[in-house]
């Protein structure tokens, strides 16, 4: 079990993921797409980064910050997405946060990130990742797994969901329009939601272990 207040940290591990990443994020989406996705997903989550600092806040708050950020303040589709995505997190989010509670966090915002977006598995986006990695998170559950393992099981199917889309022709999207020429190259979109939830699960396990 732990705390909403105890666990802000973790938007901060999401902020560093993206500004780590950012040079390979626009160099995954140059090859079919803008090559942009990189700096606007560093922008967004750098502006978010400035509107925390000094701040010592919940899980839950800097997930409205991030979500509104994004919403507001970055181009192309990966803003609406990923804006109502950590939108709808923060509203799962319990003062306690336990397995149930992180799987209705990730419920709710993939279902979300569906409504808006239009996509299915397997169309080459970042559903790609989400939906594999949700599926395997319920799935250690059931199977009676704890908190710490289902997240662990998680990531696995995260970074296996993202390098299938290599594979994939896009089906939605601007590289949609290049057909079978979009396979073989990895999907920025699908790369960047493993960065965010690999980060997201490792920084829960972090949390985990501090309040053995």
């Amino acid at each position: 079990m732990i705390k909403n207040r105890d666990t802000g940290f973790a938007v901060l591990d999401l902020i560093r993921t993206i500004q780590k990443n950012k040079d390979f994020l626009s160099e995954v989406d140059g090859k079919i797409g803008d090559g942009d996705h990189g700096i606007n997903m560093n922008k967004g989550f750098t502006m978010c980064e400035e509107k925390l600092k000094g701040k010592s806040c919940s899980l839950s708050e800097g997930l409205r910050i991030l979500a509104e950020t994004l919403q507001e303040d970055i181009g192309g589709s990966m803003g609406p997405l990923y804006g109502v995505f950590f939108e709808e997190m923060s509203m799962a989010v319990k003062d306690e946060i336990n397995a149930q509670v992180f799987e209705e966090m990730l419920e709710h915002a993939i279902t979300a990130v569906q409504d808006i977006g239009g996509a299915k598995r397997g169309d080459k986006t970042l559903l790609d990742t989400l939906l594999p990695a949700k599926d395997a998170y319920e799935g250690a559950l059931a199977k009676g797994k704890d908190f710490y393992h289902a997240l662990e099981d998680m990531k696995g199917a995260a970074i296996n969901g993202w390098k299938e889309t290599e594979g994939m022709v896009a089906k939605i999207g601007r590289a949609s329009r290049l057909g079978e020429r979009s396979r073989g190259v990895l999907d920025a979109g699908a790369t960047s939601s493993y960065l965010l939830i690999t980060s997201m699960a490792q920084s829960l396990q972090k949390a985990l272990i501090s309040a053995k």
